[in-house]
């Protein structure tokens, strides 16, 4: 962490204009990591004071689904914490100082807490008084588990890269992770953080000018960069892959001749499925990459003169867990799409439900332009969110497991126009055959496998790193009204208390 300490990283954290009389104090970007000044040394200032601010974090997103679906609790907030409409938390009445002659530090305390809570799991977790230094790059705040109180627990190492605080990285701790029950969160990204800090408005120099205005101007830059870049990567998300030689578009639609698109459904339900002993089963044209799959055999048109694209593809995914009742299959992907907005269409089975071409997600395609280069097609990181009936597939009884609007895995697709071009990357496998593959040596499925396609069981994949506990208790039960009989209660608590909790 003590790479963390360099002046870039936090001199210019000290970001937003203050409210009530005060404003943001930021250093003169010449003054960052430059050299002394000449002469005699100059009597260190004192550190100044931080007059208010706040903080912003949910903790993981993950967890928070664990607690109010699964685990059928509650999370409130209290002592001047503010629960947000994306579901996070902002904690304020910040303390505190940046000290700026003793290498651009900041450490900064937060009021405020918040409680997770479940009687059906038997836990009560209360997070409160955040405070960072980012000088360490760690976020720390008091925790009492179950009536069990412990101060100064370090709660994630975050990311203090460039002078805006702006959705910050964060990375959860061994100590965390076990004070919300599972050793899966260690090491894993936990949700972005962001914080605003209030100083007191700098004097004026006796010898204000204009000559002042380069040194705010540069400031002003230095501060906006990083939002700027950052806007930059995030519109990229989803564009068109293709190079700067596209090749000439045709007057009308195109005839998509091959292509594959790579999907793994959700991780965590994935994660859920296969840590609980189940398996996915990829079949029909389906097959494994890495830790999705590849459907292939992709056909359809494509117009990109009017930036429209038509496209399905073969294969299907079977998900299947005997101890929770889970037999769920999800095929033949179709991806239908006009400029920056798309649909994907799924046929899907479960106990309950057996539809063709269903509106599955709704997808967003900022920035895609359509156009090819080589004769292939290539869109990267489509984000995908629940439609009413996707979560109708997840139905059970009257609540879903998944939400309208929950966002599942993003979507890379590829397509060719002409005979001769080559699709990116490999297919990640062949199909057919009965080979099974185990990460954490168990093997076999559950109730056979789909079209004859590999199973891959077990928790396989250190990017599957979850408990699983944030799927819902209706995934548990999403068989039919049989399952909700005495006897799959037990089952579920058993297993639950043994596998999911860790």
């Amino acid at each position: 962490m003590s790479s963390l300490r360099r002046p870039i990283a936090v001199a210019a954290a000290v970001v937003t204009a203050a409210a009530l009389g005060t404003t943001a104090f930021v250093l003169p970007a010449t003054a960052v990591g430059s050299a002394p000044a000449a002469g005699p040394a100059a009597e260190k200032a004192a550190p100044i004071p931080i007059l208010g601010g706040t903080l912003t974090w949910g903790v993981l997103e993950r967890y928070r689904t664990y607690v109010l679906g699964m685990a059928k609790g509650e999370i409130t907030v209290a002592d001047g914490a503010v629960k947000n409409a994306d579901n996070t938390f902002t904690f304020g009445s910040a303390t505190g100082q940046y000290d700026k002659d003793g290498g651009h530090i900041i450490t900064a305390a937060f009021k405020g807490s918040v409680t997770f809570k479940s009687t059906l799991h038997g836990f009560e977790v209360t997070v409160s008084n955040l405070r960072f230094d980012t000088g360490t790059g760690v976020l720390t705040g008091d925790v009492k588990k179950n009536g069990v109180a412990s101060a100064g627990v370090p709660l994630a190492a975050v990311g203090f890269t460039g002078p805006v605080m702006d959705k910050l990285t964060t990375k959860l701790t061994k100590e965390f992770a076990d004070q919300l029950g599972s050793a899966d969160y260690a090491g894993i990204a936990g949700d972005p953080l962001s914080s605003k800090l209030e100083l007191p408005k700098p004097s004026p120099s006796p010898s204000s000018s204009p000559s002042s205005s380069p040194s705010t101007s540069a400031s002003a830059s230095t501060s906006a960069s990083p939002s700027t870049s950052a806007s930059a990567s995030a519109s990229t998300s989803a564009s068109s892959s293709a190079s700067s030689s596209p090749s000439p578009s045709a007057d009308g639609p195109q005839q998509i001749l091959g292509g594959k698109l790579t999907w793994g459904l959700k991780e965590s339900f994935r994660s859920y499925v296969l840590k609980g002993k189940g398996t996915v089963t990829p079949a029909d044209g389906a097959v494994k990459n890495g830790d999705t799959f590849d459907f292939t055999a992709g056909k359809g048109t494509l117009d990109t003169k009017t930036r429209k694209l038509d496209a399905s593809f073969a294969g299907n995914l079977r998900f299947q867990f005997a101890d929770h009742h889970i037999d769920m299959t999800f095929a033949n992907p179709r991806i239908t799409a006009e400029g920056e907005t798309g649909v994907l269409i799924l046929d899907v089975k479960t106990p309950t439900l057996d539809k063709k071409a269903v509106p599955f997600a709704t997808l967003s395609l900022p920035k895609a332009d359509y156009k090819t280069a080589n004769g292939v097609l290539a869109l990267n990181g489509v984000r995908a969110a629940l439609t009413q009936e996707g979560s109708a597939a997840f139905l059970n009884g009257s609540a879903s497991m998944y939400p309208k609007g929950e966002r599942f895995d993003d979507i890379n697709l590829a397509v060719t126009v002409d005979k001769d071009a080559t699709l990116p990357g490999g297919t990640g496998g062949t199909t057919g055959g009965s080979a099974t593959t185990g990460g954490s040596g168990t093997t076999g499925g559950t109730g056979g496998t789909a079209g004859g396609g590999g199973s891959v069981g077990g928790s396989a994949g250190g990017n599957l790193a979850s408990t699983g506990a944030e799927v819902p208790a209706g995934a548990l039960l999403a068989a039919s009204g049989a399952v909700i009989a005495a006897g799959a209660g037990a089952v579920f608590v058993a297993r639950r208390r043994r596998t999911l909790r860790g």
